[in-house]
C-alpha cells in the first residue's frame, strides 16, 4: 500500500541545544498524521582551493590535518544531533517515513541555502532564535530582516518553550489576517489543548488624546475627547465580524470553542509594543503575526510589526505568515 501523501514543514537547525527544544515544539504541536517534517542543515566545509594548497605546501600539512579532523568531528557531531532530532520526532508519534534527514554542502552562505531550499514545496520553514553557530548570527543579525523579505512560505522562529500552551493571534480586521487563522489548522494537532487568543490593536493618536484629558478642561475639549473616544469604540466594534469569522474557520479546523477567546486593545501608541505587552502579561508563548496588510502602506507597516515582534519577543516563539 502507498504512504500517504503528506505536506512537508522545513526545520533548520545548527545541531545546538536550542535546536532539540525547536524539534520538541514541532512535534507537539504539529498534526503527525499529514505531515512529513524534514530535518536540514548546511555544511560549512573548508574551500578546495585551501586543500590543494596545504597538499603542495609541507608548512601547512598540520593544519590540513587539523581540518580534515575539524570537518570530521564536525560531520559526527551533526549526524548524532539528527539522530536525537528524529527520536523526539519519532516517540511523538511521527511515522518512520515521515522524518527524514538533509544535511547540504554549503553553496551560497547559510542563509541564502535556507531559502532555496524552502522554495521545495514546503508549508513552513522553522528556525530558532538563538544557537551557537553561524545560524546565531543569521538570526540575531540583520540578515534576518533579509530572510523574511525572500521566503515564499510562513516562518516559525522558536523560542524557548518546547512545549506550546497558549496562541496570540494577531488581527488587523483585513481578509489577508484570516491567512493567521487557515495556517494554524491546517498544521495544528487537533488532539492538543492549545488556548488561543484572537487579538487586535486599535491605534490613536496617544499622546495628543492624554495632552488634551489632563490639560485642556473647556467644554469644546470635552467633546473633542468624546468623539475621540467614540471613534475608538467604533473602531473596535468593527473588528467583531472579523472575530465571528476568524472563529469559525478555528471551529471548523477542529479546534474546540471554548478554547478561542477575544480582546481588544484600544488606544495604542504603538501596535508592536501593544502585542509584546499582551505577549507578556498573558504569558503567550506563541505570537501569529501577518506578513502584509491590504495596501502598500499596510504591508510597510505589517512588515515593520512582524520585524519588531521577532526581534523583541524574547523566549516566545513568532509566526509570520505570507
Amino acid at each position: 500500500m502507498n504512504s500517504p501523501v503528506r505536506e512537508r514543514i522545513l526545520i533548520a537547525n545548527d545541531g545546538s541545544e536550542h535546536s532539540l527544544r525547536m524539534v520538541e515544539y514541532v512535534s507537539s504541536i504539529l498534526d503527525r498524521n499529514r505531515f512529513e517534517v524534514v530535518l536540514y542543515h548546511v555544511v560549512t566545509r573548508v574551500p578546495e582551493s585551501f586543500i590543494d594548497f596545504g597538499k603542495k605546501s609541507p608548512a601547512y600539512h598540520y593544519e590540513l590535518v587539523s581540518v580534515a579532523e575539524w570537518e570530521e568531528k564536525q560531520q559526527k557531531a551533526i549526524e548524532s544531533f539528527m539522530e536525537k532530532a528524529k527520536s523526539i520526532l519519532l516517540k511523538a508519534g511521527f511515522p518512520e517515513d515521515a522524518v527524514s534527514v538533509r544535511i547540504a554542502d554549503r553553496q551560497t552562505g547559510i542563509a541564502q541555502d535556507i531559502v532555496a531550499e524552502s522554495r521545495n514545496g514546503y508549508r513552513a520553514l522553522v528556525l530558532g532564535r538563538k544557537g551557537h553557530s553561524d545560524l546565531k548570527d543569521f538570526m540575531l543579525g540583520s540578515v534576518a530582516e533579509h530572510i523574511l523579505g525572500l521566503l515564499p512560505i510562513p516562518l516559525w522562529v522558536v523560542g524557548g518553550i518546547s512545549r506550546p500552551a497558549k496562541v496570540l493571534v494577531c488581527l488587523d480586521g483585513s481578509e489577508e489576517s484570516m491567512l493567521l487563522l487557515t495556517h494554524l489548522t491546517k498544521v495544528l494537532d487537533g488532539s492538543g489543548s492549545i488556548e488561543i487568543n484572537l487579538f487586535h490593536a486599535v491605534r490613536s493618536f496617544h499622546s495628543f488624546r492624554n495632552f488634551m484629558r489632563e490639560v485642556l478642561s473647556s467644554e469644546a475639549d470635552r467633546n473633542a475627547m468624546e468623539k475621540i473616544h467614540s471613534e475608538l469604540d467604533q473602531a473596535a466594534s468593527m473588528m467583531q465580524p472579523s472575530f465571528d469569522r476568524a472563529r469559525e474557520i478555528l471551529v471548523a479546523g477542529g479546534v474546540d470553542p471554548a478554547r478561542i477567546h477575544q480582546k481588544i486593545a484600544r488606544a495604542v501608541g504603538n501596535s508592536a509594543q501593544a502585542i509584546l505587552q499582551e505577549a507578556e502579561e498573558g504569558a503567550y508563548d506563541t505570537i501569529l503575526v501577518g506578513r502584509r496588510g491590504l495596501s502598500k502602506v499596510e504591508a510597510f507597516t505589517m512588515g515593520s510589526i512582524c520585524r519588531r515582534v521577532i526581534h523583541l519577543a524574547k523566549g516566545k516563539t513568532v509566526w509570520v505568515i505570507c
